[in-house]
């Protein structure tokens, strides 16, 4: 059965480039971001990986660790991660699972056979700091991802887990956010300081409540 939010992240050990790890262990009390990839020296994946090493900074603000997995071995991984920072103009800096015998894509649910039945799809998990899963996505092998969707899912994530708000179409970080139903309009100015709209007694506006705005 696949994956929930909500579940647990499944734990594993497993050899990366950078040295064996334990994964919740390597996680600690952060967030991660574990996306599989269908094979070493394909073209989407290389700008893929790229694409993440460059935005470590971004993953490094929201206290999200990042690592990858394709079904290749490590010789593979390392020999890959030249072309990747050839190519892309970055250095990796992030470690990549050898997963050649199957076991971590198997635990997370990343090969789906209708589509190909010995690699992994383009899975995408985000993972908060109690270890349970907070995000799914999967994507066809053909469909490079979005990261800064990825990074917009996890300022959302971020932002909801400590305030009572949820975050409506499109939204940004610094944008609007909405008031949890959960919540009297009568109690809104006690928990919202900034102000807030009302547009229907279901639909509340608020300013994003941990920003300076």
């Amino acid at each position: 059965m696949a994956l929930q939010l909500g579940d647990t992240a499944p734990d594993f050990t497993a050899v990366t480039t950078e040295g064996t790890i334990n994964f919740h262990e390597w996680l600690g009390n952060g967030w991660g971001l574990l996306f599989s990839h269908p094979a070493d020296y394909t073209p989407v994946c290389t700008t893929e990986l790229g694409r993440t090493a460059q935005l470590k900074a971004e993953f490094d603000k929201r206290n999200v660790k990042a690592i990858a997995l394709s079904v290749d071995g490590l010789d593979s991984h390392l020999g890959w991660i030249n072309d990747i920072n050839e190519t892309q103009n970055t250095t990796v800096n992030f470690p990549i699972i050898a997963d050649e015998n199957r076991a971590v894509a198997n635990l997370y649910g990343m090969i789906h056979p209708k589509a190909d039945n010995t690699l992994t799809v383009r899975s995408v998990f985000v993972i908060a700091p109690d270890k349970t899963v907070k995000l799914t996505l999967t994507y066809p092998a053909s469909t490079g991802r979005n990261f800064m969707e990825i990074l917009r899912v996890i300022d959302s994530l971020q932002l909801t887990a400590d305030y009572s708000v949820a975050t409506p179409v499109d939204w940004k970080d610094g944008e609007d956010c909405v008031v949890s139903p959960a919540i009297a309009t009568e109690d809104i100015p006690a928990k919202f300081p900034k102000g807030h709209r009302v547009i229907k007694p279901y639909l509340r506006m608020t300013p994003q409540p941990n920003k300076d705005n």
